[in-house]
């Protein structure tokens, strides 16, 4: 079986969308736990503009202080921001979820973080790398059979040896049967927005598990809790890890998907890949009740965007 997996760092344009939508809500609840925010980012070649819904108690100040915090510099950024829709509110405020959707959970035995390999691979060496060149850049690992057949790491500002030496320390020098692709459009100096554009949730597989599982396709960033996008796809996370481990499977999917206004969810299901089972009573799945369970009107969100939402200790991730 081949499967193969990328990530990208924080620096990309996209993450650097995603980490200021999560950065804007953050400062709403910080102050406000009760806000509704729904923002979207984009940016590039200089300018960011920031679009979307707030209704908040908070005082966040002029939303241009928070992007230019979380892009590290002076931007042009335009902004157009109004309060939540009434006729979405009227359905939020009775309990309902925030709007309808698919949500896939997942856990698997393949690792201590409880994710696919390939995806874990990518993203661990992609953190090595940053850690030493924290810049824009990309990894993605291809493995056969659970073997790593392949590399390739793209860093901005960073030499191809550099990146050969990091990735052959990582594979403790048994690299004979790998093929390595280091900054293989050649090296660059260029990138985040001075070279790219980059847009809210446009990253989504990266930040679920990679393509191995299928997806809802709602985005995290930007949305308070209120969003099953976000939180009761964190909640089939908590579940997909707790019955894995209960049950000792080696790999477990939940969905769940809900009507928009309705506390109800319409589907609740559990299956190993063989058999499929509902969702057992102890775990809360409506909204509010979930909101409660995972502690979601925290400031939580900003360290979401930096490298995924599962597997980097969340209260999701575990039991």
């Amino acid at each position: 079986m081949i499967r193969t997996a990328e990530c990208v760092t924080p620096k990309h344009p996209d993450k650097i969308c995603d980490r200021i939508s999560d950065s804007i809500l953050d400062v709403c609840l910080e102050q406000d736990p009760n806000s509704r925010v729904a923002i979207e980012t984009a940016g590039g070649h200089g300018h960011i503009h920031i679009t979307g819904e707030i209704t908040t108690n908070a005082d966040i100040g002029p939303i241009k202080n928070i992007v230019r915090r979380v892009y590290g510099g002076q931007i042009d950024v335009t902004t157009k921001v109004v309060k939540q829709s009434n006729f979405i509110a009227q359905g939020v405020d009775t309990g309902g979820a925030g709007d309808q959707g698919i949500m896939v959970g997942y856990a698997c035995d393949e690792n201590d973080e409880y994710i696919p390999h390939e995806y874990y691979h990518a993203r661990t060496l992609a953190k090595l790398i940053y850690g030493f060149f924290p810049y824009d850049g990309k990894t993605q690992v291809t493995l056969n059979h659970g073997a790593i057949t392949s590399i390739v790491a793209s860093f901005q500002s960073t030499p191809s040896e550099a990146l050969d030496q990091i990735i052959v320390e990582y594979m403790s020098y048994n690299v004979d049967n790998v093929r390595i692709h280091t900054n293989p459009a050649g090296d660059w100096d260029q990138g985040g927005f001075d070279a790219d554009a980059g847009l809210t949730g446009r990253k989504l597989v990266v930040d679920n598990y990679g393509p191995r599982v299928p997806i809802g396709g709602g985005a995290y960033s930007g949305k308070d809790p209120s969003k099953v996008d976000r939180s009761a796809a964190y909640m089939a996370r908590h579940i997909a890890v707790n019955e894995l481990k209960d049950r000792g499977l080696k790999e477990c999917w939940v969905y769940l998907s809900y009507a928009i206004g309705e506390k109800e969810p319409l589907q609740t299901t559990v299956t190993d890949g063989i058999l499929q089972w509902n969702i057992p009573d102890k775990y809360p799945v409506y909204p509010n009740e979930i909101i409660e369970y995972l502690q979601l009107k925290n400031p939580i969100y900003y360290e979401t965007a930096q490298w995924g939402a599962y597997g980097n200790g969340f209260r999701w991730d575990n039991d």
